[in-house]
This record gives structure tokens, sequence and C-alpha cells, in this order.
């Protein structure tokens, strides 16, 4: 006879021998109707309810019929009192009075977890309280290992027993102690022999049937569940634990699914609280039975499927499912470092997310409580802090005042390692059944179908299985269509292998216009290419398979363009040199005003020379670049560093941005481009380089979404190559563009006035640092002359270099000398043809000025020395500053004139940081 505190299955000879339900005897038909492990005893003078947690039927009817024989009362045999007679006979509540709450296998792992659920159970203020557990942590796990080896044979099962019954020993000594340890310890020896018997009996016959396995397995849940019962008992609160196989009814699907019986289940319910009408319950999860008695298990998951099962037969007011995580994230914290929290889901979101993947629920679950709408909390047993995540009935009014985009769109998941089945031929156009061929074969393999697209034309068919089964799905549909494929009727079966789905999520994208543009605008930029698409006509999610090498990178370009993290650009600056080292400083100034304001986040990946360089993988520290390049330089490998920064699939977007005038730097960007890889440069070599060279480069620009910008190759900082393109783009036609290009020649000629020598202001221009190094490179107008070209090659001419006549104003006799020093010492010599031709537009009223020029109108371009009014604005500049006058259709009487400082590293490194923001605007930050 069972106490009330344990459960004693029928031997296992007995189940092996007769092929009985292991819990035969369970059979309410079969039990006396008095027995105390069936009911509870009200005691007539204190009023407190004892029997589930008290001691065996026998001790308390002595001692009932001792005290009523004192007083002298006449009682009939226990035989004829019926129940009704000596109890109460409590029907079952239902509604919000209960609060059923379910703890997992982490939550239960140790004794110091098993005392923190009876602290949170304690702590529930709700009336009534049903707390469904799970085995410890691992103990699933190792009694189907036992199973595995019994059934091989192999010995160490025997051993591997032991273990088991010596962890739940160790725990229970640690929680309990007195009478309650002796009884769970020899409760827990006998479920042990008896495990040992039928273990012995499937080791001798080599196999083990499923309801075998079953009961083996459900033993966890059983141990995990009267350790919590006994340990809330030792805080004076009375509980019971049921046995879940006597209440939850399932009928077997499948090998891995049961649908549960919910009008027997609720009968046996009902049955079972009449008999112990506790305020706490403690169930067992993932064991149930069948119709017949015989048990089984929910499968895996199996706890939250109970736990949802028995919340929806008592109507309970919500079901807190505990767990290890602080709530449902946004997308996988292990792949978006910046995935949020959700606080609420509604069931379809939680649905589909769960079907996608994600560490949600399982989607049965949500099936019992979605009839009667009660919520689903998932919180952190280790995080009591969180408010965790709340699956419900969407809000009507839930972000009504601001339908956004980041608002409709909840979250995103992903499955790898699937593979593409592409069924393709004209003759599936129109024929009926061709489609039920094709899904009736995959069926007749078993394979899984997790998406399916179809062309509307009919034309072909596609499908994503687990790679797993792909070859045995490609074997059969060849096998099936051979005869049609010979024919012609169908042209291939085509398996695309190493794939990934990528589902977007929102119960309030139905009907919101833009999410699927934006959806694939995010992917488009982060250069990423589509291989199918599927989405329902419910619209609570998009579903996108693509390679599996960028999934992670999609995931992240996608969460970030939806405003669930912030755009992140991975950067890598070549050439820390002067603008280098200065676009460096101003980067870690405004990093995290960037952050806050604007969700952009900017991650310096690496850093390079021309001799040495220092990577990261999350981010360079830019308040000691300098030091770590000191520290941890390794030799210099452009392109180890450019895939460095490319392959890191935690940030999608990547930039290379080139501080250097180096033009093997300038001929890496078309493979870069060519990549996905974004680049912004202050580097003319490319734009003004070889123009097949040129022409190759902007026109992989165009075709894909990968940026190039290079606003600061003229002009610096001033907004020329923009102004350009805006008046291009809109419609204007450009006819002359005429300019001051370089502010070293812009500062020399301001100040070269008077009676100054030319070499003077020369001198004094270098030793402000507004020259290079060697001033001849600025006064031999290369410089300028590359301006030119890239400006006219913007405005559609197809000039190259040598067609730019280039005024030199380095004196032939001294450009062939060694040094600049030697240089600078030779100039002196030859100050008087500059200084009269100073003297001559003076006398005229005019100034000189080194300018550019673009002739739009008749293909060509120039570089030289030419006379300005004074009243001209190129007469009034002062400093290095540069201005450009773009004549054009509409700004053809009055020019339209850009000035401004073009010249100085602070100037240059921010017209590159402005690049830089574009970008990120361009990739969905807010502008």
């Amino acid at each position: 006879m069972r106490t009330a505190a344990v459960s004693t299955p029928c031997p296992a000879s007995a189940l092996f021998l007769h092929h009985l339900p292991p819990r035969c005897s369970r059979d309410p038909s079969s039990r006396t109707r008095l027995s105390i492990s069936q009911a509870t005893v009200q005691d007539r003078h204190g009023g407190k309810t004892r029997g589930c947690s008290s001691l065996g039927w026998s001790r308390i009817v002595s001692e009932r019929i001792r005290k009523r024989r004192s007083n002298n009362q006449i009682f009939a045999s226990i035989a004829d009192i019926s129940l009704e007679q000596s109890i109460e006979n409590p029907s079952l509540p239902k509604g919000d009075m209960w609060s059923v709450h379910k703890f997992g296998g982490t939550c239960m792992g140790t004794s110091k977890r098993i005392q923190s659920v009876a602290d949170i159970v304690l702590s529930d203020s709700t009336e009534r309280k049903l707390i469904v557990v799970s085995a410890m942590s691992k103990v699933t796990d190792m009694m189907y290992e036992l199973v595995n080896k019994a059934s091989s044979r192999d010995d160490s099962y025997i051993s591997a027993i032991d273990n088991v019954f010596e962890k739940h020993k160790l725990t229970a000594s640690e929680l309990l102690d007195g009478e309650d340890l002796a009884r769970f310890l020899s409760q827990l020896h006998n479920d042990i022999s008896n495990l040992k018997t039928m273990l012995r009996a499937i080791y001798i016959a080599g196999h083990a049937t499923e309801s075998f396995s079953d009961f083996v397995v459900g033993h966890g849940e059983l141990w995990s569940a009267q350790m919590l019962s006994y340990t809330i008992k030792k805080h004076g609160r009375p509980c019971c634990w049921m046995d879940t196989r006597d209440v939850l009814i399932v009928n077997p699907t499948s090998s891995n699914q049961v649908d549960p019986d919910y009008i027997e289940s609720e009968k046996r319910l009902e049955k079972w609280f009449l008999k112990k009408p506790a305020d706490i319950i403690i169930a067992t999860g993932f064991i149930a039975s069948t119709i017949q008695n015989i048990p089984t298990t929910l499968k895996r998951d199996g706890s939250d499927f109970s736990a949802a099962i028995l919340s929806a037969l008592l109507k309970a007011r919500q079901v807190t499912i505990w767990t290890d995580v602080d709530g449902v994230y946004s997308a996988d914290p292990s792949k978006v470092s910046e995935a949020v929290i959700l606080r609420t889901l509604s069931y379809q979101e939680a649905w589909e997310m769960s079907y996608f993947g994600a560490n949600v629920l399982h989607p049965r679950t949500i099936i019992p409580v979605m009839k009667h709408s009660i919520p689903i909390l998932i919180r952190n047993i280790f995080n009591l802090s969180a408010p965790g995540t709340k699956i419900c009935q969407q809000p009507v009014n839930e972000n009504q005042d601001r339908k956004s985009l980041d608002s409709v769109v909840k979250a995103f998941a992903t499955i790898d390692n699937l593979a593409l089945v592409n069924v393709e031929g004209t003759g599936m156009a129109g024929i009926p059944g061709t489609a039920s061929a094709i899904f009736g074969t995959v069926k007749d393999v078993g394979a899984n179908v997790i998406m399916i697209s179809q062309a509307s034309s009919e034309h072909s068919v596609c499908f994503a299985v687990p790679e797993s089964e792909v070859k045995a799905v490609s074997s059969a549909l060849h096998s099936r269509f051979q005869q049609a494929l010979d024919a012609g009727r169908l042209s291939k079966v085509e398996v695309i292998p190493k794939c990934s789905i990528l589902a977007t999520v929102g119960h309030k994208m139905a009907s919101t216009p833009g999410v699927s543009a934006t959806l694939f605008d995010a992917l488009a930029k982060a250069n990423i290419n589509v291989r199918a698409i599927a989405q329902g006509c419910s619209e609570y999610n998009i579903t996108v398979v693509l390679k599996q090498e960028d999934c992670v990178r999609a995931l992240r370009a996608v969460h970030s363009r939806f405003y669930l993290s912030k755009t992140t650009l991975a950067m890598g600056i070549i050439g820390p040199g002067l603008i280098g080292g200065t676009l460096l400083d101003q980067l870690r100034v405004q990093a995290a005003a960037l952050k806050e304001k604007f969700n952009i986040d900017l991650r310096v990946m690496g850093i390079t020379g021309s001799q040495t360089m220092i990577l990261s993988d999350m981010g360079i520290d830019l308040s000691r670049w300098r030091e770590i390049q000191k520290e941890k330089a390794e030799v210099a490998d452009l392109d180890k560093f450019a895939k460095h920064v490319n392959e890191n699939h935690f940030f999608p977007n990547t930039v290379l941005v080139d501080c250097t005038a180096d033009t093997n730097v300038a001929n890496h960007y078309y493979d870069w481009l060519q990549k996905g890889i974004h680049v912004i440069t202050p580097n003319k070599k490319a734009n003004s380089g070889p123009l097949d060279r040129y022409l190759k480069l902007r026109t992989l620009q165009r075709l894909s979404y990968t940026h190039y910008f290079y606003e600061a190759t003229v002009g610096a900082g001033l907004p020329i190559i923009s102004s350009l393109q805006g008046l291009l783009e809109t419609g204007d036609k450009i006819l002359h563009i005429e300019g001051i290009f370089s502010g070293t020649l812009s500062y020399i000629f301001n100040n070269f006035k008077g009676t100054r020598a030319f070499s003077e202001v020369v001198f004094e221009a270098k030793e402000a640092g507004y020259t290079e190094p060697d001033p001849r490179d600025d006064l031999s107008g290369t410089d300028v002359a590359r301006k030119v070209i890239i400006l006219a090659r913007e405005s559609g001419l197809k000039l190259e270099l040598s067609d730019i006549p280039v005024q030199n104003l380095v004196p032939e006799p001294l450009r062939a000398c060694s040094s600049s020093d030697e240089y600078m010492q030779q100039l002196p010599n030859f100050d008087k043809e500059l200084s009269d031709e100073r003297d001559d537009a003076e006398a005229s009223g005019d100034v000189l000025r080194y300018v550019g020029v673009v002739d739009v109108v008749n293909d060509k371009g120039s570089v030289e020395l030419r006379r300005y009014k004074k009243e001209h604005p190129f007469a009034q500049l002062s400093g290095s500053d540069n201005i450009i006058a773009f004549t054009t259709t509409r700004y053809k009487d009055q020019p339209l004139i850009v000035r401004g400082p073009g010249a100085g590293a602070e100037v240059t490194a921010g017209g590159v940081f402005s690049d830089i923001l574009r970008l990120a605007s361009y990739l969905g930050a807010p502008s």
C-alpha cells in the first residue's frame, strides 16, 4: 500500500511477464475507499489538513479510534464508513486563485537551488499554487543512458544507476532531516531496486519498449517533486506532491508527440483533488499516462507542456516558467550582443519564434494556454529583479501612438544546417498534383520540411530541409521523377547545401507597409544575397533562406536596421599618420555621443601602417591606440588586415578607411568593394588613376549596395563632391568648374603680395606645416591636377591625368634637386620671374591665383596660374581657404560657390568622419 508521500510502482517482473502497465494498481476501482493515500483527514479539533503530508493512514485512523473510544463514542467498522461520511468532499476550484510555476532541471540542479525554489513558492501570495518540476539537471539524460546501456548489454548500467542513487541521496541529505529524510531515502531505495530489476530484464532481452523506457526515465521527476514537497513542509506549509501519471492522460500520435486528452485529464484531476485538496501542489513534469494507464512522457520540453496543460485545466491566472535567462531576447544573444529582452510577446509571436529555433517555448506549450488567454511569464531564477517576458494576448493599444517599423517587428530567429531543394521545370506549370507528388515523396522519406516557396508561374518549387536529410530527399525525388527528368518535363532537382533560415517575427507586421522593403534593404546593404523567400498570409513572419556563412552577419544587419540594437560599423583604419591619427582622436571624442544620440556604434577593429598593424576582435580602445600600437603591433599585412575586419561576424557592416596617399592601397578598392566592404578615403589615387580602372570601380559601386565615399579627395572637409553629385542627380548640367583646390597654394598666393619674395612665402608656408615635407609636391601642380581629373570624371568627362596641361611652379632647373633642403636653398635664385608677373598683375588691379579648371562644354581641363580682379571672389580669400565655382544651366549667371578651409589634418579628418556618418545613415542609423 502506498503512503501519502511516496509512489511505489508494480514490481518490474510483473511488468515484464504480463506486459501490464507499471501503474496497474492505480486504477481507482481497485483501491480501498478510505485509503489515506487518496484522501485528506480533517482534524476535527484543530481544523488542520493532514493526510498527504502525514504518516500512513493506519496510524492516523488508529489514533482517531483511540481518541473516540476514550470519549465513549461508538463507531461503525472502518469498512462501513463511506468517503463522504469521513471527510468533506471539496470540488476542484478553478480560476484566478491558482498560479502555476514550472521549474526546469537547472532550477532543481542542486540542494541549494531546490531550497531557492521552495523560497519562491512560499513567497507567492496566490491563494493556491501548483508547482511543476523537472528532474534534477542532467538526470533525464542519465536515465536515458541507463536504458541505452542495458539495451546494449553494457554492464556499466549498474554503476550508472548507483550514481543516480548517490546524486539524489546526497541532495536529499543536504535538504532534509529526521523522519522526512528517512522516508524519502526509503522510497528512493525501493525505486532504485525496482529499476535495477527492470534494467536487468532489459539487459537480458537486449531491448526496451518505449513504455519501459518512459517508465524508467520518469523517475527523475518523481524524486525531485518529493524532495521539493518535503522541503516546503519543513517550513510548516502543508502541501501534496502529485504524480501526474495519475492525472495527465495523453494519446500518442507519433514517436515524438502526444496529444492531451483534456476531458479525461480533467476528470482525473478532480478525483485527485477530491482526495488531496491542498493549497500547494508539487506536480511532476514531463510524465503522463495513456488512457490504458501505460506510463509515457510528453517528450522533450515536456515539463513546460505539463505546466501549460495543468494551468488550462485549472484555468489559472498565470503560468511562470522559471529558467536561467532574463527572458526572451530579440535575437540570439550569442550572435547579437546587443539583443534586448522583450517585455511582451503575443502567443503568435512566441509560436513563430519557437518554431524557428528561438529559445522561447515549444510551440505546443502555447496551445493549451491560448484557449483560456492565460499569460505565460518567462523569468530568471538567478535574477529575481529581472521582470522577464510576458507571453499573452497582444494588447489592442500596444504602441498605438507610434506604429513605426521598429514597433511592429519584435524579434529575429535563425535555423542553421539546412539545404535548399529546388525542383524546376516548365512541365510543372498547370499540372495538378505535382506539388503533392513532391511532398508526398519527401514525407515517405520522413524528412522535415522547414519552409516552402513556389513561384507563381508554377515553374519551380523549392523547400528547405535539414542538411542531414537532404541526401535521402534528393535520391527519392530523382527516383520518383526520373521519367519526367528524362522527358524534359522537369529540368532539374537541385540541392543547394549550407543554407540558413532567417525569420523576422512581429504580430503587427500584418498590414504595415514597408517591413519587407526595410528588411531586404538591410540585407542588400550588408551585401547578402537571398536564395528564397516565404511569407504567410497572416504576415506574422517573413522567412528568407541565405548562405549559412552569411547568417550571423544578416541577423545583425536586420536587427540593427529595425533599431533593436545600435547601427554598428566595423572599421579598419589604414594609415595612422597625420590625417589617420587625427581621425582616430576624433572618433574617440565622439564615440559615446554617437552611441547615445544616434545609436551608432563605431568599432575600430584594426589600425595598420606600412610596417605594423594592430587587430582586435571587439574594438580597439581608442584612448590607448598609440600605446597598444607600441605594445601589441604585428607585421603589417594588408590582405590579413582586410580579412580580419571583414570576417568578424559579430558586425554586419564593414568599412575600410584609407587615410594614405598610397597607390598600392588604392588598387585594393575594387576587391574590397566586391567582397561587400565599404570604402571611405581622402586618397586621390584611385579616382585620378588610369581611366579604365576608375570606370570599373565606379561601375561595381553603382551595381552593388556597397558604398564608396571620397568627399575629402577634393577640398578636404568641404562639400564639393556631394554638391556636384547633388546637382547632377537633380538633373542640372555642369558647364564649367573653376577653383582654388590647394590649401598650400592658396596660402602662398594669398600672402605673395607687396615686395615679398616668392621663396620667402614658400619657406613660411613650409615652416607653418601647410606644405608637404618637400614643397615641390605642392608646387608641381600634380595634386591640383588630380582633383581636376576627379571633378571632370564626376561630371562625365573621360579624361586621363595626362590629358590635363599643368603649369609647374617648380623652376625646371630645380626639379632634379636631390633633396627638399637643396631645393629651398636654390629657390631664391628664381624669384624674379614670379615677382615680375605679380607686379604686372597688381599694376592692372589683379591678383595671381593658382587654379584648376574643368571645361565640360569643351571636354577639357587645365591647371594654371591666372589673374583675377580684386573684387572677384577668388581674390578675396585668406589663409589656406579653398574656393570652387560651379557654373551650370541653373547657375549660369551667378555660379554656385563653395568656400572654406581646404587643408589641414583637422578638416580633412573631419571630411572623412562625415563620410563615415553618412555611411551609417545609409545603413539605417537615424539621420
